[in-house]
């Protein structure tokens, strides 16, 4: 249920395919919006109910597997419910499968690149090391992990058609969204690892209130249980007033270690590796940091492979620079305070901003742009509530300016911008008004920004 436009339910069919199952998509969009998705489902036999949900296809099926997007109270799961039917999800079925022992990231702000920080970090440790060490008389270690896997919301991998390639000792890190976390608590299960980046609202137009949605983030916690007599490990940042209240309310489970980590706690020598600016992305450094060192991966070990990471496309990405002006795309801060975060790392930059309305207020990011800002350039259906807050705002020092276009907004940018200045696409909204995902809408930002470049 829930093919998606981008593949999202691709990984599902051509592993029940695989399994010998005859297989149902079923989505409410219609041929020619999935047809990037049934392209990579070529050749198999797959039978496609599209433009609709079809009662009949739920009371008949032996299992019924749901997209991360379907809230889990809709009403054609509830038909399969009622049918004695099984309701799973993807993330769910890895869970069953895997072999290995799961490390689950998730939060508000950072967790796609603490999750693949994290996993570069767990790369330089391993069984390897162990033995090389051991060659050298060196202090043996007691790391006992082989390769480690990088997949979930993060999109790396399509997690079940690898499944089968996961040994017992190796080592799985995801990143979890909200809509997964309530599907893995349907069957009561979590990571053994757990960390939370931060939380601040985002999903209200699903969730309604900050409350609810913490409450579904939640439930990674409250589902961890102990392992093969090994602790369950939940991590938590303590510079967040959510993870503050969560440490301090699980520190004391029996049969769970709790880790509370800050970005004051990196190392100076760390720190001088670390190419990502701003504190935020220091504090998802020390996050990593702090599920690197429970499976005892040294700051030698951190330190040699730390240069090698680069942020990840569309979170602070440096596109390029001309004229003495550097450009970021940061398409992925679809929340005012993923966008805060990333005004933050900047003295007075120009800021591109504005999208789809996810109903979440802008009053604390507008005024933040009006006191960092040196302008704004705002788009998309958001683009005049965010206006007004900065006008309004009594400390306003950035000029306003609206365009219609992305296009329009970078030619607009070029002009504004000279010599030390950064122009940063963090839009604190959503894309959907105006492109496909926040992936078609940094990509554009980059094509735009590589011919003002040339």
């Amino acid at each position: 249920m829930g093919l998606g436009r981008f593949g999202g339910g691709v990984d599902v069919v051509k592993f029940a395919f695989e399994q010998g199952a005859r297989v149902i998509v079923t989505d409410l969009a219609k041929q020619d919006a999935l047809a990037e998705s049934i392209a990579q489902l070529k050749g198999l036999d797959i039978t496609y109910h599209l433009g609709s949900h079809e009662p009949a296809d739920f009371e008949q099926a032996d299992m019924v597997v749901a997209n991360p997007a379907v809230p889990l109270d809709n009403k054609f799961l509830q038909v399969a419910r009622k049918a004695g039917k099984k309701v799973t999800s993807q993330i769910e079925l890895f869970f069953k499968l895997c072999p290995a022992k799961i490390i689950g990231i998730t939060g508000a702000n950072g967790k796609s690149t603490t999750t693949a920080l994290t996993a570069h970090l767990l790369r330089s440790g391993g069984r390897k090391t162990e033995d090389r060490r051991r060659k050298r008389h060196d202090a043996i270690r007691t790391t006992q992990y082989e390769k480690v896997w990088l997949g979930g919301n993060i999109g790396n991998e399509p997690m079940l058609m690898i499944v089968g390639q996961i040994k017992p000792d190796d080592l799985v890190v995801l990143e979890l969204s909200s809509f997964q976390i309530e599907q893995l608590a349907q069957s009561d299960k979590a990571p053994q690892v757990a960390l939370l980046t931060n939380l601040t609202p985002n999903h209200l137009d699903r969730y309604k209130t900050f409350e609810n949605y913490c409450k579904a983030k939640e439930l990674i916690f409250q589902h961890q249980k102990p392992d093969a007599n090994q602790p369950a490990v939940s991590i938590f940042n303590g510079d967040d007033e959510v993870g503050s209240k969560w440490f301090a309310k699980y520190e004391k489970d029996a049969g769970r270690v709790c880790v509370k980590f800050s970005a004051d706690d990196v190392p100076a020598e760390i720190r001088s590796v670390y190419g990502l600016p701003g504190r935020a992305y220091l504090a998802n450094l020390a996050g990593a940091v702090a599920v690197a060192k429970h499976f005892d991966v040294t700051d030698e070990q951190i330190i040699g492979c730390l240069p090698a990471f680069k942020a990840l496309p569309h979170r602070l990405q440096l596109v390029g620079e001309t004229r003495g002006v550097r450009w970021y795309n940061d398409s992925k801060a679809t929340t005012p305070d993923s966008s805060i975060v990333a005004l933050e790392a900047f003295d007075s930059p120009i800021i591109i901003a504005g999208g789809y309305d996810k109903h979440i207020p802008f009053d604390e990011f507008g005024a933040k742009i009006a006191q960092k800002a040196k302008s704004a350039i705002l788009i998309g259906q958001t683009a005049g509530a965010i206006g007004k807050i900065i006008q309004n705002h009594p400390q306003n020092r950035a000029q306003v300016e609206y365009a219609k276009t992305l296009a329009e907004a970078v030619q607009t940018a070029n002009i504004l911008a000279v010599e030390g200045d950064a122009v940063l696409l963090s839009p604190a909204c959503a894309s959907y008004d105006m492109f496909e995902n926040y992936e078609q809408r940094g990509q554009q930002f980059i094509d735009l920004v590589n011919k003002v470049i040339r």
